[in-house]
C-alpha cells in the first residue's frame, strides 16, 4: 500500500478509536471515520490475542493485501482502522479478501455506496 494511504501517527488512530463507527466480523472488525484529510487513509493492527510476532506480522500482511485493491475505491475524507482477530491468520485469503470487502460494503466508505446514498439522500 503507498505511503500516503497510511494512517500511522498514534493520535490519528486513537481518534480514530474514539469517533468513528465500528462493524465487526469473525475475521475482522473495521473502525470508520470521517477525516478533514484530503486523502482516505488506513491503519491495519493485530493485537497479543491474534499470537506471537509471527502471527500478528503474517496477519497484517494478508489484511494489507487483501485490503489494497479495495483501497483505491474508498472517496477522500475516510480514516479506516482494521484490526485482525485470531482467525485471520488462518483463513483462506478469499475469505479474507470476502471480509474486508463485506466490511467497507457495510461501512459504507466504497465509491459506489456514496453514489447510492447521494441518488437516495
Amino acid at each position: 500500500m503507498q505511503r500516503r494511504f497510511r494512517l500511522n501517527r498514534s493520535g490519528d488512530i486513537q481518534r480514530v478509536r474514539r469517533t468513528g463507527k465500528s462493524y465487526a466480523h469473525p475475521l475482522l472488525v473495521l473502525i470508520a471515520a470521517r477525516s478533514d484529510a484530503p486523502v482516505r487513509r488506513l491503519a491495519i493492527t493485530a493485537g497479543l490475542r491474534v499470537g506471537g510476532a509471527v502471527q500478528r506480522n503474517r496477519a497484517r500482511r494478508r489484511i494489507r493485501e487483501a485490503a489494497r485493491p479495495l483501497v483505491a475505491g474508498i472517496p477522500d475524507g475516510w480514516d479506516l482502522l482494521l484490526i485482525a482477530r485470531s482467525g485471520a491468520v488462518k483463513a483462506p485469503f478469499g475469505e479474507l479478501e470476502n471480509a474486508v470487502r463485506a466490511l467497507f460494503q457495510r461501512a459504507g466508505v466504497t465509491a459506489s455506496d456514496e453514489r447510492e446514498k447521494s441518488r437516495t439522500g
